[in-house]
């Protein structure tokens, strides 16, 4: 009976040595598994700013592309009704407007994007919602650029040989500089009429419009769906979301 009784008590202590290292794993477990979410949640607020920065720079750029895009269309437009005019009609307006066919395709930010889309971090977000919107932006940002692209093409391969072959380029120099006078007086003459009327140039023209207007649309969508992840960015990061 003794020995039974001490092989109980021997029992319940390793019993109870057993329950206290288990409850020991599991705090530490715990522990462990709240560092981790804290090292995550750090984490995932870096990548939410580093973002969130991105896409305000994004949305700047895009702000001055759309007023720029909006006045090309009007450009290009007053340059159509220029066609069939006589050369007497060719206002110094008409020729400025004419005259000036540079095109900067746009730079937009897409490193934080890039880098949270090909490396694990896309996972360490939790919103299914913001996961959804920034895997579908490279879609949005590509097709603009495309365009973009499309639109220098036009620029540099079509309206600006043709425009150099019609036009001097001294037309290009800014009027109110006397040192141009010599080169304006006794250089070549533009002959406006004749680009007017070049089939090239007509093409060149239209094609860049109807490619402008399209830029401009996907300008004013991708401007609201960079809007749309800002604002949930700007949310998540705790932020103080204007009404």
């Amino acid at each position: 009976m003794i020995v039974s009784g001490k092989f109980k008590s021997y029992l319940l202590y390793a019993f109870g040595e057993i329950f206290l290292i288990v409850i020991g794993i599991l705090i530490a477990w715990k522990i462990n598994d709240l560092n981790e979410i804290r090292k995550n949640r750090i984490v995932e607020a870096k990548i939410y700013h580093s973002l969130y920065e991105e896409l305000n720079t994004n949305l700047n750029v895009l702000n001055t592309g759309i007023d720029k895009y909006a006045s090309n269309v009007k450009r290009l437009e007053a340059t159509l009704n220029y066609v069939g005019l006589a050369p007497e009609q060719i206002t110094p307006g008409a020729k400025d407007t004419i005259v000036h066919i540079n095109y900067s395709p746009m730079v937009l930010l897409d490193g934080a994007l890039n880098s949270i889309i090909s490396t694990s971090k896309f996972e360490i977000i939790e919103s299914d919602s913001l996961k959804n919107l920034i895997a579908n932006y490279p879609t949005n940002i590509e097709e603009f650029k495309i365009t973009d692209a499309k639109i220098n093409e036009i620029v540099v391969n079509h309206l600006q040989p043709e425009v150099e072959k019609h036009l001097a380029l001294v037309d290009m120099l800014p009027r109110d500089n006397p040192k141009y006078n010599n080169l304006r007086d006794f250089g070549k003459m533009s002959n406006y009429y004749s680009l007017l009327n070049s089939k090239e140039y007509q093409n060149a023209i239209v094609d860049r419009l109807l490619q402008t207007e399209n830029l401009l649309t996907q300008a004013k969508k991708l401007k609201n769906r960079t809007q749309i992840m800002a604002l949930q960015l700007k949310k998540e990061l705790g932020y103080t979301v204007d009404n």
